[in-house]
């Protein structure tokens, strides 16, 4: 590890929200989010025509092409089913956009509703993502995006290509050959250890272990041994040496995720490492050098904390050598169609079915439907990738032996629950007025006002990651605690017995995702039960 870090790096962040050099161009695109042929969902098509004043583009079932980002093969939407008639897409004012369709085009309709003769959209709302359906068969999501992220940098395990996720790829690039720590933020789910791993694999300690550490998970007795390893004797039932995470990933690199969750005494003996290059195991007095690359991970607003007393300055400013930002998953809709493919021919190996996306006839239906596609789309994922995964896995598994998706009315609702507004001001209708947009669900709500039922199923929702189920029920995180503490539905992963929880592991393979789902019970403390049982570092 390096001796020490020099002032002017040592507080690097880049890419502030607001702030870069130039701002590159952004002009509207259409991405497909389902189409009767599988592969071709994730293709894109710039409307770059329309940044010029008075133009107009076309689209229909014969032109113009969509192709991947940086790719070659480029087709037009080719579904029989749409009209050779074109609908319309023009410049609209303060940078937003009117779509206009035709008598005798393709039916097109938004978030349900049926468009008769066109509609505007402005650019906050095509910022955010509008679906469009195509005659009950195409979804294309209406979206801002930049030219220049077409393509170019390699995916580095990261699936997507909004500009977001490109930027972010080429952050990693920056910074994975030099030695400074790395700080990753992010909301829960977002994918924070791909990022490290991703930092890790592009490096020049590829070669060597990377340990992943969740101190979220960590008992707080004994995190400090775990971090720095332990003398025998060092406390009740150290009965030998341990090595310590430290340790463990010399000559690599140790992801340290939730980082602002770390004890006081964890925080100041992490700020040592990073000065010196040396831990000093609990009950040990001699320092012991070590050579790794720290990347740091939270969901936390440390400098809050900072400010609550709860974490120290110092050691933000040298854990965020370099800073990266991993985006939420509502900032980057045009990947959610991309991401489900993704995880569902995972799923999809592990039955047996990977023939269900092969299909290339394009009279066929489409394996996604539309009203599943645009619910994907529009619900605001509290719980991020991880949450996508865990409903496509769902759907998979609720699906097999039928030839296409099914969703249960459960299912359903959850997706209905928290959506984005109905988009756009209706046009050419004016018997009919104005849509109007509806609002947010309230930031905040009484704990008081949650009833059970509705507790179980933002669990569910949110794969029972309690600081994302805060969040979507308006609550603070304190809070959940104790109204799983007050339910007599709800177990915690304390009332799990050893021999249950080990039955689980094994019949999960060890894939604490799907023991989450089957337990139901808090990610975080099911985590902390299978370390303490000595199944696997999970």
């Amino acid at each position: 590890m390096q001796q020490k870090l020099s002032a002017d790096m040592s507080t690097t962040a880049v890419h502030t929200k607001g702030k870069s050099a130039q701002a590159p161009r952004s002009v509207p695109a259409l991405t497909v989010v389902s189409h009767p042929q599988a592969q071709r969902i994730g293709e894109r098509l710039l409307l770059e025509v329309l940044a010029s004043v008075g133009r107009t583009a076309a689209l229909s079932r014969n032109a113009p092409d969509f192709s991947r980002p940086g790719g070659v093969l480029a087709l037009p939407l080719s579904d029989p089913f749409l009209s050779r008639t074109p609908v319309l897409f023009e410049p609209a004012a303060n940078g937003g956009l009117r779509l206009l369709v035709p008598e005798d085009g393709t039916q097109v309709s938004v978030a349900g509703e049926s468009v008769a003769g066109g509609r505007e959209f402005t650019r906050e709302e095509l910022a955010a993502g509008v679906p469009l359906v195509l005659a009950e068969r195409v979804v294309l999501l209406l979206h801002m995006a930049s030219p220049s992220s077409e393509g170019g940098v390699k995916d580095l395990g990261l699936v997507g290509q909004a500009e977001g996720i490109q930027q972010l790829r080429e952050d990693i690039l920056r910074v994975a050959d030099l030695r400074v720590p790395v700080l990753i933020r992010g909301e829960t789910g977002t994918g924070k250890e791909l990022v490290a791993r991703a930092i890790h694999d592009q490096g020049p300690r590829r070669s060597g272990p990377f340990i992943s550490v969740n101190l979220g998970a960590l008992s707080k007795e004994l995190v400090a041994a775990e971090l720095f390893g332990a003398q025998r004797g060092a406390y009740t039932g150290a009965n030998r040496d341990r090595e310590g995470f430290f340790r463990a990933a010399h000559g690599g690199t140790l992801f340290l995720d939730e980082v602002g969750e770390a004890p006081a005494e964890v925080q100041a003996a992490l700020l040592r490492v990073l000065e010196t290059g040396e831990v000093t195991p609990v009950g040990g007095h001699a320092a012991v050098p070590v050579d790794v690359r720290l990347v740091a991970a939270t969901d936390s607003d440390l400098e809050s904390r900072i400010e609550e007393r709860m974490f120290k300055a110092p050691l933000l400013h040298r854990l965020a050598g370099f800073e990266l930002r991993v985006p939420p998953l509502r900032e980057r809709r045009e990947d959610i169609g991309l991401l489900f493919l993704h995880f569902a021919r995972q799923e999809l190996e592990t039955t047996g079915e990977t023939w269900r996306l092969a299909s290339t006839d394009p009279r066929a239906q489409p394996w996604l439907p539309s009203s599943v596609a645009v619910r994907l789309v529009r619900y605001a994922w509290p719980g991020n990738v991880r949450q996508l995964r865990n409903v496509t896995r769902q759907l998979i598994i609720g699906s097999r032996g039928l030839p296409g998706l099914r969703v249960d009315s459960r299912l359903e609702q959850q997706l209905d629950g928290e959506s984005l507004p109905v988009p756009g001001r209706v046009l050419c209708s004016p018997a009919q007025g104005p849509v109007e947009s509806a609002d947010a669900k309230s930031s905040r709500r009484k704990p008081s006002e949650v009833g059970e039922n509705e507790l179980l199923e933002a669990l569910r929702a949110c794969s029972w990651d309690l600081k994302a189920t805060a969040d979507f029920l308006g609550i603070p995180r304190p809070s959940v605690y104790v109204l799983i503490d007050k339910s007599p539905l709800i177990r915690t992963a304390r009332d799990l017995s050893p021999e249950e929880i080990t039955r689980c592991f094994q019949e999960c393979e060890g894939d604490l995702d799907k023991m989450v789902q089957r337990l139901e019970v808090s990610r975080r403390a099911l985590q902390r039960r299978v370390r303490e049982l000595g199944l696997a570092d999970a």
